[in-house]
């Protein structure tokens, strides 16, 4: 296959994928993630944003087969990782892999870093046994950890060392796919800064494709080259960088970044000041009549979903009222 052709063919492709947790205690079935579709190409980041309780760790762990969906398709590399056997979801597992919230949980308090880091490499036989210390060190030097302290144990380490040593873990076996769930929320600004910044040098140097889950809209500008914003368990909005936050398209998105304080003290008093109506952010209603786009999806079949731009798409779905 031409380097062109790999371009144009997406690494990861999502389409329709949908999570229903079933119901409890006399409770309504919950739609955690709702016919959610998007494309990563290899090398390229998407940022995943929204509310907590939007769906979008749901949407992480279904893509990795860590949690059932109940409709729609995953393809990674080509394939559907839905209709895989268990043999051959374990051995896609080396082309996905995931980095955790919280750094001071991932790490298993009764294993050293050499064994921490070498347990992937054994699982699956991703180097021969011999070559096993040499693979800990070099990743050790990969995120900027001295080779040497790989006989300590995750206690011994501060929250940005043990995140970089997480890092390090999910390299290990050279996964072409990583979901990175809010990984720097449990850490201090300054250190928040070095781990995106170790992440972005990562993807340089290795050509890795990140799903990065994440509340901090500007570590997003930072990393991403693409945005999907997220509500009600759907992306109402998805584009690039500049398109998401130069000219967002769905109040949602607006209200997002509205709500991003600003630098400036004085602006920042201004803005608090400043009556700003609340909007209610809720499902459209199945109606005959057309959307906020003036659509009838109701005779025409289609999905909810607008291009506004070139890549750049917007849901007609959780609109106000006052802006309808």
């Amino acid at each position: 296959m031409t380097e062109s052709v790999q371009q144009a063919v997406p690494l990861l492709r999502v389409r329709d994928l949908s999570v229903t947790f079933p119901a409890r205690s006399g409770k309504a079935p919950v739609l955690a993630v709702d016919r959610v579709s998007f494309d990563i190409g290899r090398a390229q980041t998407l940022a995943l944003v929204g509310e907590s309780g939007s769906g979008k760790t749901t949407t992480g762990r279904a893509i990795l087969q860590l949690q059932a969906s109940t409709g729609g398709s995953v393809q990674l590399l080509g394939q559907e990782l839905g209709q895989l056997s268990r043999y051959g979801l374990r051995s896609m597992r080396r082309h996905m892999q995931f980095v955790l919230q919280n750094p001071y949980s991932s790490l298993h308090p009764r294993m050293t870093v050499a064994q921490t880091l070498a347990e992937p490499l054994r699982v699956h036989r991703f180097v021969p046994t011999e070559s096993v210390t040499a693979r800990v060190a070099e990743l050790m030097q990969l995120v900027g950890l001295e080779p040497a302290m790989v006989h300590r144990y995750p206690h011994e380490f501060s929250g940005g060392q043990r995140q970089r040593i997480v890092i390090a873990r999910t390299l290990a076996v050279n996964p072409d796919f990583v979901v990175c769930d809010e990984p720097v929320s449990a850490l201090d600004v300054r250190t928040q800064a070095q781990i995106v910044s170790l992440l972005k040098s990562l993807q340089d140097q290795l050509g890795v494709s990140y799903l990065f889950i994440a509340h901090d809209l500007a570590l997003v500008r930072q990393l991403a080259h693409r945005v999907a914003v997220m509500f009600g368990g759907a992306i109402v909005e998805l584009g690039s960088i500049d398109q998401v936050f130069g000219k967002p398209s769905h109040p949602y998105t607006r209200a997002l970044l509205d709500a991003v304080p600003v630098p400036d003290p004085a602006a920042q008093r201004k803005k608090l000041t400043e009556t700003v109506p609340e909007l209610q952010f809720h499902e459209l209603v199945p109606q005959t009549g057309s959307c906020v786009f003036g659509e009838n999806h109701a005779q025409t079949g289609s999905a909810c979903w607008h291009a506004v731009g070139t890549e750049h798409g917007v849901s007609c779905r959780f609109w106000p009222n006052s802006l309808r």
